[in-house]
Order: C-alpha cells, then structure tokens, then sequence
C-alpha cells in the first residue's frame, strides 16, 4: 500500500488493529482514532468497516498473490527457472529462503497473515483466503518444485507431494512462531536453512556426490 494519502493511512491502520484485536474487536472509532482524523471523516472514505476490510484483501492480500512464488510458480516450463539454467540444491534453497524472509519480514504480509489466523474461525472468505495462501499455494508450488528437481536429477524420484509437504510443512510451523515471537527469527532461519539442506541430504540421488 502506498502512504501518504488518508484512505492509505486508513488500511494500514485498520490493518494492524485487525492483526491484533481481530476484525470484529475493532470499532470505527478505534479506527479513526489510529488515523488522526474524525469518525465522520472515515466514513467520506469507507461506508462500512467491510468496506474497508474488502479493501485490505484487494490492496494487499491480492497483490502478495502476484509477487509471491508461491502462487505464481509455473514448474511445468523448465526453461524459466533459473534464468534458463538448471536448479541447482544451493540455488533451490537460496531461492526458498529468500520468499521466506520476504513473507516473514514485509510488514503488511506479515499483519494479514496474523489477521487471517485469527479470523479463519469467524469468516468463512477469509478462511479459504487463510487455506488458499498458507496451504493449498504453497504445498502446489513445492510440489511443483518437487516434480522439476526430480526430472532434473537434483532429487531422487519419490512421490512429490509427500515430499513436499515434508519440506514445507515444518516451515509454516517456524513462521507462525516468528509471528508470535518476533525476536526469534535469527533462530527460526537457521532452523529453517538447517531443515532445507538436510532434506535435499535425504533426496540426493544414489551415487551423486
């Protein structure tokens, strides 16, 4: 979201109010009171706080979807990966780690994520939003990957969603706790490099050095 404008300032704030307190704990006048500016005023720029969560899913759950590899990944076409070169163990898990640190670091990925966590109870849209973006994206584009790595001979052939979710999976558990614990996630990407490069260790294919 761009600043310095009131409707922008109005998503970010909301936004973290909905990260902490929840979409329903959160009032337009907590709203307007973040802002700086009048309630009346708040509404000449949303009619309704489901206005104005709408808004935060256009703004910046929507356009995540098109800058994350995890949703836009196409492994079927070998020769975009890696600049047309093969993907090599170390390239892979620089790559994975580079998304992580960009989901787990960017501000606003990381509110709606939080957001999402604690409505996917409450909201039947955003719970499939909360599957769609920490489950079904992500275990598809590993599995994607899984597929690639093995027609590239960088993994031995297994079933690749099985591989996939065994990757992944423990990731997700890692980043709900930096979500919770800010202060560990020095610790969290070591964990994480640690896991990815023990899981190629596990995969390389007999007789490769």
């Amino acid at each position: 979201m761009e600043r310095g404008n009131t409707k922008s300032e109005i998503l970010e704030a909301s936004l973290e109010l909905f990260s902490v307190n929840g979409f329903e704990a959160a009032s337009m006048s907590q709203i307007a009171d973040a802002v700086g500016i009048r309630k009346a005023s708040l509404y000449s720029h949303f009619s309704s706080k489901q206005a104005i969560l709408d808004a935060i899913v256009q703004d910046v759950l929507e356009p995540y979807k098109e800058h994350s590899i995890f949703a836009n990944a196409d492994w079927e076409n070998d020769a975009d990966k890696a600049g047309g070169q093969a993907l090599t163990p170390d390239g892979a898990v620089q790559m994975i780690l580079g998304q992580i640190r960009y989901i787990i670091k960017e501000p606003y990925i990381s509110r709606a994520r939080k957001m999402l966590v604690i409505e996917q109870f409450r909201n039947p849209e955003l719970a499939k939003l909360q599957t769609r973006q920490n489950y079904s994206d992500v275990l598809q584009y590993f599995t994607g990957l899984m597929k690639y790595l093995i027609r590239q001979e960088v993994l031995e052939e297994d079933d690749p969603e099985i591989m996939a979710a065994q990757l992944c999976l423990p990731v997700n558990v890692w980043i709900n706790l930096c979500d919770r614990e800010p202060e560990r996630e020095a610790e969290v990407m070591q964990l994480v490099e640690k896991h990815i490069r023990q899981f190629f260790k596990i995969y390389k294919p007999k007789g490769r050095k």
